[in-house]
């Protein structure tokens, strides 16, 4: 069944109060949103470097950081990031990066599908990240843009680390060749 409540371009917050769907705030849900799909996508693809279990916590985390967004001020239930979150992530990105050699070159996305699609969700991510920082207003050093940061830093090794397991070169991109 549906309401119908959105047919004239707005939307409800937890509170109950009404905005537009083009709102920044909404539009910050929406990218948080598109990043969880496409880490449920990356989350379908053949698991080879073992992240499956990592992205279904950040899938959670993601929904913490939505319901947070949709709630702006606490007004209508208590949300936020569960404690912790971010060591996670510093944690991940730490034995990612020792796992892997230095980057010599910048790459291009691509390779391995996983490390693709980590690739896509990592960008993403970067937006989403742009999105809430125009929406905070109290930003916490440890909440959802900071969180969304570090993620997209995790998401970019984790791509790297998926080559590396498919035994798939990450694609270098070594400047024009046309000159």
């Amino acid at each position: 069944m549906t309401t119908h409540h959105g047919d004239q371009g707005e939307t409800s917050l937890f509170d109950g109060s009404r905005v537009e769907k083009v709102d920044a705030r909404i539009e910050a849900l929406g990218a948080v949103d598109e990043l969880n799909s496409w880490l449920g996508f990356a989350a379908a693809q053949p698991d080879v470097a073992g992240v499956g279990d990592q992205l279904r916590w950040v899938q959670e985390r993601l929904l913490e950081v939505g319901a947070d967004l949709a709630n702006p001020g606490g007004r209508a239930r208590s949300t936020s990031l569960a404690p912790g979150s971010l060591h996670t992530l510093d944690a991940w990105l730490a034995e990612y990066r020792d796992a892997l050699p230095p980057l010599r070159h910048f790459i291009l996305p691509g390779g391995h599908p996983l490390a693709a699609a980590l690739q896509v969700a990592r960008s993403v991510c970067r937006r989403a990240e742009r999105g809430v920082w125009r929406v905070v207003t109290d930003p916490a050093p440890d909440g959802s843009p900071v969180f969304l940061n570090r993620l997209s830093d995790v998401l970019f090794e984790m791509a790297r680390a998926a080559n590396a397991a498919a035994g798939t070169e990450d694609p270098q991109w070594r400047g024009r060749t046309d000159v």
